[in-house]
């Protein structure tokens, strides 16, 4: 069942099998819902995206949304109560069965009419939606030189490439083990993403991470797309790297843009700062917008690990065979190990945002979070840093539910852009276009330098799902034909890097 058929404009109940329903704007003690034949009186006020109780439920039953148990209740609840922290707590444990059943209904997905955008194909066959320029710096040390180097290309070669940009960071120095591999793995992907029409990777010498070792991570088919020094080989690094550049820009110089069908496409799937609402509009339209995508034969990637649990037999059950579902199973497993190992409980998520926005327990969390990937295939499980290659459906990508982290980790396995669900809001991005959607029109209307797309709309009674799909999904194709995302306009454009070991 559709939102828009579900939905009044007070509340509403998502699943027929739920207990509870959700507020969609602040309701005061005395509000009445009517429910089928029931009308039930709120008891107490209740904010927007927080959920009420249909009938008496007893100590220890569990709550029920999206049709699923989100935990169980504390103690003896009142039909028209108030249900959050106070009154709910997570059924999960450390311990969990998983087997394989798969819903999976192979279909033909070819397409004679494939939709098309205006990118940049390169010499390995993907394709690319801006013809960017990147310094990216093997170590913290040589940041400023980067940012220096940026400031004089903007200035003199504005008009030479869509965008100018220092990718840094603080790492690369006194890493050892399997902390530096991380780092290098994620900075040679994030290097290879076909965005950038030219990268000048930028070293000071004497760091752990030697750039003699991160280029030979880097595609040979893409060698005349990068260049590389070290700063402490030179008298003047900053004339050096303009040296570098003005190659690199003679290179890019023959991109242009051509027609390319949606197929081309790799696109990040995230959501952050969520709210009541963000399991109801935000993430459902992204779950039809992957659904399309895969549908065309393009590659859609989701990460967040821990918000996956609690929901991870929903995406095992889409998997596209038992070696996949294997996969998945590992993945799950190795993160609450990392949890583990380092101390701390598997369950303590969600954020204090997403409880002030409704959110109660993880399972919660879990379930509004995997809406993004709708009904489509999980073709495909890979590790940190590593790229995306399986089309026609999701790779699941190994990473934790930090914006940053997660949204770089999307960027470097190829996504052409992220589409970043919030009902809290953030003004982040990485050096992909972030398209920032809106989980409730009340962000939207105040946050306009921030939002791109208001998914508030799909509770609007006048307005149909299929509109909203269809209007959201030209929207994307115009960014992958160029239009300028907000995160762009406004220069928000950062890396953080997932930091495991010790450091000297």
């Amino acid at each position: 069942m559709s939102l828009n058929e579900s939905a009044s404009r007070t509340y509403i109940r998502v699943h027929s099998d739920d207990n509870v329903a959700v507020a969609l704007e602040d309701l005061v003690k005395g509000t009445v819902l009517k429910i089928n034949d029931l009308s039930i009186s709120i008891t107490e006020n209740v904010d927007r995206g927080h959920k009420i109780a249909l009938g008496n439920l007893n100590k220890g039953e569990a709550i029920i949304k999206y049709g699923y148990s989100i935990g169980q209740c504390t103690e003896n609840v009142v039909r028209g109560s108030w249900v959050h922290s106070h009154n709910l707590k997570t059924s999960l444990t450390g311990e969990s069965k998983y087997q394989f059943e798969s819903n999976v209904h192979i279909e033909d997905n070819t397409s004679s009419n494939i939709p098309t955008f205006m990118g940049y194909r390169r010499e390995n066959g993907l394709v690319g939606i801006r013809n960017e320029l990147w310094i990216i710096n093997s170590v913290g040390c040589v940041n400023h030189t980067a940012k220096a180097l940026v400031a004089q290309c903007k200035a003199q070669y504005a008009y030479q490439a869509d965008d100018f940009l220092a990718v840094t960071h603080p790492f690369g120095c006194s890493q050892l083990g399997d902390d530096l591999a991380q780092t290098k793995t994620l900075l040679a992907s994030l290097a290879s993403n076909p965005n950038a029409g030219g990268v000048l990777l930028l070293g000071l010498g004497c760091e752990n991470n030697q750039l003699s070792e991160l280029v030979k991570q880097l595609p040979q088919e893409l060698s005349a797309r990068f260049s590389y020094f070290n700063a402490q080989e030179v008298d003047d690094e900053e004339e050096e790297g303009m040296r570098h550049i003005k190659k690199l820009l003679a290179n890019m110089e023959k991109d242009s843009r051509e027609e390319c069908p949606v197929s081309d496409l790799t696109v990040g799937m995230k959501c952050g700062g969520s709210d009541g609402l963000s399991g109801l509009t935000a993430n459902p339209l992204l779950g039809r917008i992957t659904e399309k995508l895969s549908s065309y034969g393009a590659k859609v990637v989701l990460t967040e690990t821990p918000e996956m649990f609690g929901a991870e037999q929903v995406l095992m059950n889409n998997a596209a065979n038992e070696g996949v579902f294997n996969k998945i199973v590992t993945l799950v497993e190795n993160f609450k190990n990392y949890f583990i190992e380092n101390n701390q409980p598997i369950y303590e998520n969600p954020s204090p945002g997403n409880k002030v926005g409704g959110l109660t327990t993880l399972e919660e969390k879990s379930l509004g979070a995997i809406q993004k990937g709708g009904n489509a295939i999980v073709q495909d499980v890979i590790r940190y840093g590593e790229k995306a290659t399986i089309a026609n459906g999701i790779t699941l990508l190994q990473g934790p539910g930090n914006d940053a982290v997660s949204s770089t980790a999307l960027a470097a396995c190829g996504s052409n852009m992220v589409l970043f669900t919030t009902g809290r809001g953030t003004p982040l991005g990485v050096p992909v276009p972030t398209v920032k959607i809106a989980s409730n029109s009340a962000l939207a209307s105040r946050k306009k330098h921030w939002i791109d797309y208001d998914a508030g709309q799909l509770l609007l009674v006048d307005k149909p799902q299929e509109e909203c799909i269809e209007e959201f999904f030209s929207q994307l194709l115009a960014i992958a034909s160029g239009q300028k995302t907000k995160n762009e306009l406004n220069q928000f454009k950062e890396i953080s890097i997932w930091k495991g070991g010790v450091t000297l």
